[in-house]
C-alpha cells in the first residue's frame, strides 16, 4: 500500500481516476485490463496493475507515441479500486 501512496502522477489524471474508481466494478474492469479468465486476488492484482501502470507512465514521461491516456486512466482506476478492496478485505480480517 505504501507503493501506491508514493505514486506521483499528474493531478488531473489522479483526480479523474479517483472519480472513476467510485464506479469500479472488479469483474468488468479487471477482466478487460488483465484479460479473461480467473481473476487474481486483490493483492496479486495490485502488483500486476502496479507493473502495468509503471510501464505506461514511463511511456508518458518519454513522450512515446504508443502512450494512451485512456489506457493509463483505466489502469489508475483499477489500481485505486483494487487498493480500496484490498484495504477493506484486510480490515474485515482484523475485526
Amino acid at each position: 500500500m505504501s507503493m501506491i501512496t508514493t505514486l506521483r502522477r499528474p493531478r488531473l489524471l489522479t483526480r479523474a481516476a479517483k472519480i472513476g474508481a467510485q464506479d469500479y466494478d472488479r469483474d468488468r474492469h479487471l477482466q478487460r485490463i488483465l484479460g479473461y479468465g480467473a481473476l487474481p486476488g486483490p493483492g496479486a492484482a495490485l502488483m500486476r496493475l502496479m507493473e502495468m501502470e509503471r510501464d505506461v507512465n514511463t511511456q508518458r514521461q518519454e513522450d512515446d507515441a504508443a502512450y494512451s491516456l485512456v489506457r493509463h486512466l483505466d489502469l489508475m482506476i483499477a489500481l485505486i479500486g483494487e487498493a480500496q478492496l484490498y484495504q477493506a478485505s484486510r480490515a474485515t480480517r482484523y475485526v
